[in-house]
């Protein structure tokens, strides 16, 4: 089983037809912008999905790369045929069609990964140089991290973000 790919036009009147949209991205980024309509369904805890059959079900995540690299669980998640956004929700708003978004809610976890360990990294690398080699250990010790999430699949600095204040779902922003 895989997914076949539907363009975004498509995908938009099917689901006006009675399509279920599975976004398949984190709570994080789905609270940050999402269409209307879509049911949540992150793919890390993706399980069966409880739909009435025959139903069509088109899976979506931020660029079509994540519901590519996981057709064939999602295909079985599904149940039946399936398909998938082509180009993902970047696709259905190039396209010209509606979301539901909120630019209160903060970066995606994973870009404030990204960010923070560019930063600490640079910093350290400027600190080095400029203050005392010593800082170097600084850009070594976020490489090693990077390298260690990586290797096991679990993110020290993306934990300790989730539980900054700012990345507390507020009641009103639940999924």
């Amino acid at each position: 089983m895989s997914l076949k790919a539907i363009p975004a036009d498509r995908a938009k009147e099917w689901i006006e037809a009675g399509a279920l949209l599975v976004d398949i991205r984190e709570p994080d980024e789905f609270r940050r912008e999402h269409v209307a309509g879509a049911r949540p369904r992150p793919l890390s805890t993706l399980q069966a999905l409880d739909v009435e059959p025959g139903r069509v079900i088109i899976f979506s995540c931020r660029s079509g790369a994540r519901t590519t690299a996981h057709a064939e669980r999602l295909a079985a998640a599904a149940g039946g045929d399936a398909y998938r956004l082509e180009g993902g929700l970047d696709a259905w708003k190039k396209a010209g069609h509606p979301v539901v978004a909120d630019k209160r809610q903060p970066l995606e976890l994973m870009r404030q990964v990204q960010i923070a360990a560019g930063s600490l990294v640079l910093l350290g690398a400027i600190l080095g140089t400029f203050m005392h080699p010593g800082f170097y250990a600084l850009s070594a010790f976020v490489g090693a991290g990077l390298v260690f999430a990586g290797a096991t699949g679990t993110c020290a600095m993306a934990r300790m973000l989730k539980r900054a204040p700012w990345n507390r779902p507020s009641a009103s922003a639940a999924v």
